[in-house]
């Protein structure tokens, strides 16, 4: 029996999120007294054994070429295949967006219960009940699972990182993997912080007027290392790509610190930003929504205050 962590990887680097879920799932394992085990699928750079410091005895390493782009289809067999090939009684991954695209196919193929949206370590006291995220991270609802496999799909940056002095083995596992999704091209940004992946994010809306004005937003990420984003009206308009959209119909990002500014902060905005563990607004209108669910806000003229911010970040940072 063990806790099998399906650790995601993007052009043979482990994701960040998947340290989290690699955390998740090791201490659940020693929670149920069984052993805490890895799926890596396709060619990686990374040192695997290095996993071990996230809790997992045993990295189980399918490299095949089939994997190295993803398919849903075919992770997921891959995992289901690799779960029952590892005895594995609870099935763990990142509810990233290959996450949500893999989880339940994974629990179909498994005959599993599935909680997507997981917030914490489970409550094994009394059965299985899973505490999960609901109505767009506006309420919290208890899920008890009874099957004997239970697949958990993890919200990223909803539980500390824990790590020890370990590393693990790692051993090759042959799967039987074929794909229908055949890629003609790759197009994808470059020299930018994945929003996904960012542990900050510089957000604009409609309040900086236009594209023209964009380089304040984009000097204030630069100096603090940041991605940058956008509400879905700049989207619309076209002022920034549409990958840089966040939002309920767009990117839903969780870093550790959201800045928004001249963003009103509509429902459908929130929706996808409220997972962010600091939020900081910068808005002229004092009534703006955002106000409500920030953490700290700064009622001002963005044109007057992020240039300032930018000024004293870069004094500090000892940035000529």
């Amino acid at each position: 029996m063990s806790v099998l962590i399906f650790a995601d990887q993007t052009e043979g680097h482990i994701k960040k999120a998947s340290y989290e879920a690699l955390s998740y799932g090791s201490q659940l394992a020693k929670q149920l007294g069984v052993a805490a085990e890895a799926i890596v699928l396709g060619n990686v750079q990374d040192d695997l054994s290095a996993l071990g410091k996230y809790g997992v005895s045993k990295v189980h390493h399918a490299a095949n070429d089939v994997f190295n782009h993803f398919d849903a289809q075919a992770y997921a067999k891959g995992i289901a295949d690799a779960a029952n090939a590892a005895g594995a009684t609870v099935v763990v991954l990142s509810q990233t967006q290959s996450g949500k695209a893999i989880a339940g196919r994974v629990a179909a193929r498994l005959k599993a219960g599935l909680v997507s949206g997981a917030i914490a370590l489970p409550d094994t006291s009394n059965g299985f009940v899973v505490k999960k995220s609901c109505f767009s991270g506006k309420a919290f609802a208890h899920v008890s699972v009874n099957s004997p496999i239970k697949v958990i799909a993890l919200n990223p940056n909803s539980v500390s990182i824990v790590t020890i002095d370990a590393n693990a083995a790692v051993s090759a596992l042959s799967l039987e993997a074929s794909s229908r999704v055949k890629v003609t091209a790759v197009n994808k940004v470059s020299g930018e912080v994945p929003l996904t992946e960012a542990d900050i994010v510089v957000s604009g809306g409609r309040g900086l007027k236009g594209p023209e004005n964009w380089g304040i937003l984009l000097d204030l990420a630069k100096t603090l290392g940041a991605a940058t984003a956008c509400s879905r009206p700049v989207g619309d308009a076209h002022w920034r790509p549409h990958h840089e959209h966040v939002g309920q119909t767009g990117v839903q990002v969780a870093p550790n610190l959201y800045i928004a500014i001249g963003i009103s902060g509509a429902i459908q905005h929130l929706a996808g930003v409220n997972r962010s563990k600091v939020i900081v607004v910068i808005n002229k209108d004092p009534e703006a929504p955002f106000f409500k669910a920030a953490d700290y806000g700064i009622v001002g003229d963005a044109f007057e205050v992020v240039p300032q911010l930018t000024a004293a970040i870069k004094q500090l940072k000892g940035i000529a």
